[in-house]
């Protein structure tokens, strides 16, 4: 007689009190885990100092920036000559003679009308007056060297977060403008929404003409016609360069094709060495995959660097780090690819009297035509991206204007301008390398 032996109900029912005390533990312990790390964070990255150092007010001039534009109305304090100009710039200036709507000249005094009341004027003898709503007249006037001002006593309890006054410098920044005046001049930066001179200069006889007048009215410039002159003082815009951003884009565009479709070439071949159904020496296969390691292990940027470093900057320079790096990826992925490959179709071939290399052409890269096509394409697409940065660092492509516009601090409507011409492009990519894998993995008629 057999006897059927159990665990006693009781362990039965401590395991199971003991499984779920071990799961609330659990499930205590990993919120707990996650708030210390982010506390850690907290400290570890000074938040509190981050916070402390943020300038808000340099962010939301930074945002103005990009969807709006500056006219510079400018007074040397020496000279007393008064000029207006786009952004600042000498290209931006103003035609002698030719002065903003909402800027006025009578006699030695200029009235700038920033709209809501604000309304500035520059007096002679080096002072200036500045209306602002709600809080009084400021007066500010040069003084030898010395900058005097009002300001103390309309603002007897301490100066507004909007104001900054010192002996040297008084900046004062409202929603409808900015003033800043120095012992060298005294300046005031009014905001408009748009690009300005984005289509054409000031000095363009199509400047401030509609479409409909460019191709339908008469001709604005004798030597040439309307729709001709118009596109060629579009491209070759001053200020804006679209000539040149244009060329900046196919560049890196060209560093991106060459980069990638360089390395799926070097690749390919040194995959089949990679392959353990290719190379039966694992010397051989072992040496292969640490180069692959070795190129795609250390990062795009840092070869950049090495290779600016090595052949100077320039486009090429970016092409051969997209170049290095992806061979490696490919390399791995060409390699893993081959040795999935189906023995019996390179057998049938290999059966109808076919070479070594015609068993390759017609019996292995059949089958991996699909990966390779769809693994190339999508790098191409991702290094469009990474062409922008690199580009950058060895001063090719938009990248270069891109880096130029941010290191000015004042030109961010140019900024938004490559960034809207990057995401673009990037969108572009997108689209092609779609299109081909489906033309040519799937067929001409796939997706229809």
């Amino acid at each position: 007689m057999t006897t059927a032996t159990t665990n006693p109900p009781r362990d039965l029912h401590a395991q199971a009190i003991a499984l779920i005390g071990a799961k609330r533990r659990t499930a205590l312990a990993v919120p707990v885990v996650i708030l210390a790390y982010l506390a850690y964070i907290v400290f570890a990255f000074d938040v509190p100092g981050l916070v402390d150092r943020a300038r808000m007010d340099n962010a939301r001039i930074l945002v103005a920036d990009s969807y709006s534009y500056k006219t510079h109305v400018t007074r040397d304090n020496r000279s007393g000559e008064v000029s207006f100009a786009i952004e600042g710039e000498a290209k931006g200036r103003y035609p002698e003679g030719q002065i903003p709507d909402w800027a006025t000249l009578q006699d030695d005094v200029v009235t700038v009308d920033l709209d809501d009341g604000h309304v500035i004027r520059f007096l002679p003898g080096h002072a200036l007056r500045y209306d602002i709503p709600d809080f009084g007249p400021v007066e500010i006037a040069l003084d030898g060297r010395e900058i005097v001002s009002n300001l103390s006593d309309l603002a007897p309890g301490g100066m507004p977060d909007w104001i900054s006054a010192s002996a040297a410098r008084i900046d004062i920044t409202t929603d409808a403008g900015r003033v800043s005046f120095t012992r060298s001049k005294a300046e005031v930066f009014k905001y408009s929404f748009g690009w300005e001179q984005f289509w054409f200069m000031l000095d363009s006889p199509y400047s401030g003409k509609s479409a409909f007048q460019i191709l339908f009215g008469p001709q604005l410039d004798a030597g040439r016609t309307n729709w001709a002159g118009a596109a060629q003082d579009f491209w070759t815009n001053a200020m804006w360069r679209h000539g040149d951003v244009a060329w900046a884009m196919g560049e890196t565009v060209l560093m991106a094709f060459l980069g990638t479709f360089g390395a799926a070439i070097v690749a390919l071949p040194l995959a089949f060495l990679a392959a353990k159904n290719f190379a039966p020496l694992v010397a051989v296969r072992f040496g292969v995959r640490r180069v692959f390691d070795f190129v795609r292990g250390v990062d795009g940027l840092i070869w950049t660097i090495i290779l600016a470093r090595a052949f100077g900057p320039g486009p090429l320079t970016g092409t051969l780090a997209i170049l290095i790096t992806d061979v490696g990826g490919f390399g791995k992925s060409f390699s893993e690819a081959l040795e999935n490959v189906d023995q019996k179709q390179i057998e049938g071939v290999q059966s109808t009297g076919a070479s070594a290399v015609q068993r390759y052409r017609f019996g292995v890269i059949p089958q991996v035509t699909p990966v390779l096509l769809s693994q190339v394409l999508y790098y191409f697409e991702s290094n469009t991206r990474s062409a922008t940065i690199i580009g950058a660092i060895t001063g090719g492509g938009i990248g270069l204007f891109l880096t130029q516009a941010m290191q000015t601090q004042k030109d961010w409507e140019e900024v938004t301008y490559y960034i809207v011409l990057i995401v673009l492009m990037v969108v572009a990519m997108d689209w092609l390398s779609g299109l081909l894998r489906r033309r040519l993995i799937k067929g001409t008629d796939a997706g229809q």
